[in-house]
């Protein structure tokens, strides 16, 4: 199986490769359109601030490709949040895949989230033999408000998507990577989709 993580400077791409591995599958990191495209699963990054991570795909020229993708596609964390219509971080315009706007928390808790939470309300072959109410790892300060897409919720001051798919689109505003065990079984769930 072809595994592409699509490499465009927006950080944890190794600790993704490092996961895959530990599972048993190798991957390889590209910003090659003709790569992306051939691959039979893409995992789509991120770490960083929206407008910056935009601006290094248009770089490059992969905001059109992304949304064209036909086999499924995994977006983590900000990359989960540029397959979505807008962020309000640095009001960026993003890949428009999802038709939703990314919001900045905005509670009395201590932003950014950056810890262990629950996901619950599991509804997707993503989280085959995940418990609800499974603790995943998140870093993040803007978020992705519940809607006809979610597939797992979070609640931090608020209740938000953590999970969201559609069609052949998923993303995860958590870190599988970094999730242990739950973690892994959901890398795994992905690629044997």
């Amino acid at each position: 199986m072809k595994i592409a993580v699509i490499d465009y400077g927006a950080g944890n791409v190794q600790s993704v490769k490092y996961a895959l591995n530990r599972l048993g599958y190798e991957s390889y990191l590209t910003d090659d359109a003709k790569k992306i495209n051939s691959a039979d699963k893409v995992i789509f990054p991120g770490v960083g601030e929206a407008a910056s991570a935009m601006k290094a795909l248009k770089a490059k020229k992969l905001e059109l490709m992304i949304p064209e993708l036909k086999q499924p596609v995994l977006g983590i964390c900000l990359g989960m949040q540029l397959m979505c219509n807008f962020s309000e971080e640095g009001n960026t315009q993003a890949l428009g895949i999802f038709d939703l706007t990314v919001k900045r928390i905005n509670t009395n808790l201590k932003v950014p989230q950056i810890g262990w939470n629950q996901v619950r309300d599991l509804r997707s072959s993503l989280f085959k033999d995940i418990s609800e109410n499974e603790f995943m790892y998140l870093v993040h300060s803007y978020y992705v408000p519940v809607n006809e897409d979610t597939i797992a919720k979070t609640s931090y001051g608020i209740t938000y998507a953590s999970a969201i798919q559609k069609d052949n689109f998923y993303g995860v505003q958590f870190h599988p990577e970094k999730s242990s065990k739950a973690g892994e079984i959901l890398l795994k769930n992905f690629l044997e989709l």
